[in-house]
């Protein structure tokens, strides 16, 4: 995807309301406190420059699923303290997101000031898309940023809707994005190797399909890859699979063959008699007896893997190599993160699991982007248009 879609640098914001659409869907603790303000920091940037400019910021964000209706323990109070003290400005918390008071309280706002909505997902209309509530949503502004690269995946009011209606531009984190996954897709430096992991192969199977159109090599571990063995005929014992996707993962397969790309798969395995912390492992070849699992990959595949990576001049990964949650099943998702490190290459990650395998081994510093939209990141590497950066255009 080629960087084509305007950015701040082509607005003026001075002495204009600034709409501006921001992921701060924050993971929070039992208590309702903020565990994580990753995605509240990622803002920061296109909010500075907005104030910067002589604009004036007013928010719309999400906050848990609410369903279209008030919770109040998924009010954006408390996104809202901790926005104003990362920004060092003042805040000003609304207790809506439409209507007359609201456009009031925007307009009195003084200079300086960046206003935050209440959450939008109050609203059913939201998911759905609704014109109306764009609509009202664009009164809040004069132009449109979109900075939510985590939602431009969804065809949302607060996303595209409202993007449709405003001169609309994207911000810097959307604008990042869209460069990383433009150099990954569009314009890769070789080879280019794509790492696939995760649980289920049903939810990568168009992405792989995308991608042997694209890389030179295609690393596959995680859950996903005992369904490919096992359509190769690999005995797989009570490891994760999938019957109803064999088809698809032959088709996969022969046309990797096709196209010349080397799709690796596991060769050898840690294996479990139970899915469990503390349970009793070995490592495998590739045939894994009948009553053990497999919960991560070998020693031999990680190996293997690391030295693909070592020639990559472009990585792109998604998905973690086995259970990293625990210890024992941990040493392949690590592997591929220490190869990552190590390689000269450029390289982006996405997906919840690999960026936060990353904060646990603590190398989010040694890639070259990690993306902010799992959900998004996959849709990108499908081929998929994504809504919420094809509404944006100066208008």
């Amino acid at each position: 995807m080629k960087l084509d879609t305007p950015s701040l640098d082509d607005i003026d914001v001075s002495g204009r309301r600034v709409l501006m659409r921001v992921d701060f869907n924050v993971p929070t603790d039992d208590s309702g406190a903020i565990t994580d303000d990753t995605r509240i920091r990622a803002a920061l940037p296109t909010v500075r420059e907005i104030l910067a400019g002589g604009g004036k910021p007013v928010l719309m964000c999400h906050f848990g699923r609410p369903k279209g209706e008030v919770v109040p323990d998924l009010k954006v109070g408390r996104i809202g303290e901790r926005l104003g003290e990362l920004l060092g400005t003042p805040v000003l918390k609304l207790d809506a997101s439409i209507g007359e008071a609201v456009q009031e309280a925007v307009a009195s706002a003084p200079a300086g000031t960046t206003v935050l909505l209440e959450n939008v997902r109050f609203h059913g209309g939201e998911t759905r898309g609704d014109e109306a509530l764009a609509a009202e949503y664009a009164k809040l502004g004069d132009v449109f940023v979109g900075d939510a690269f985590g939602a431009s995946h969804r065809d949302h009011a607060s996303v595209s809707g409202v993007a449709r209606l405003l001169p609309s531009v994207a911000g810097r984190l959307l604008e990042r994005e869209i460069q990383a996954f433009g150099r990954v897709l569009e314009d890769p430096q070789r080879p280019l190797v794509a790492v696939l992991g995760g649980a289920k192969v049903s939810d990568k199977l168009t992405v792989v399909d995308n991608l042997l159109d694209r890389v030179d090599s295609l690393l596959v571990g995680g859950g996903m890859a005992y369904t490919f063995l096992k359509a190769q005929g690999v005995n797989i014992g009570s490891s994760l699979v999938q019957d109803d996707q064999l088809d698809l993962c032959r088709t996969a397969l022969a046309k990797a063959a096709e196209k010349g790309v080397d799709l690796c798969l596991p060769t050898d395995h840690v294996v479990a008699d139970r899915f469990a912390a503390d349970a009793t492992t070995e490592v495998t070849q590739v045939e894994i007896p009948e009553g053990r699992m497999a919960l991560d990959i070998g020693p031999a595949t990680r190996e293997a893997f690391a030295a693909k990576l070592a020639e990559a001049r472009t990585v792109v990964w998604n998905g973690p190599m086995g259970v990293f949650e625990m210890e024992a099943f941990r040493a392949g998702t690590e592997a591929v993160a220490r190869a990552l490190e190590s390689t000269s290459g450029y390289t982006v990650v996405g997906g919840g699991d690999s960026v936060a395998a990353l904060h646990l081994l603590d190398l989010t510093e040694s890639v070259s982007h990690i993306s902010t939209g799992g959900g998004a990141s996959l849709e990108l590497l499908e081929g998929k248009t994504l809504p919420g950066i094809a509404a944006l255009a100066l208008k």
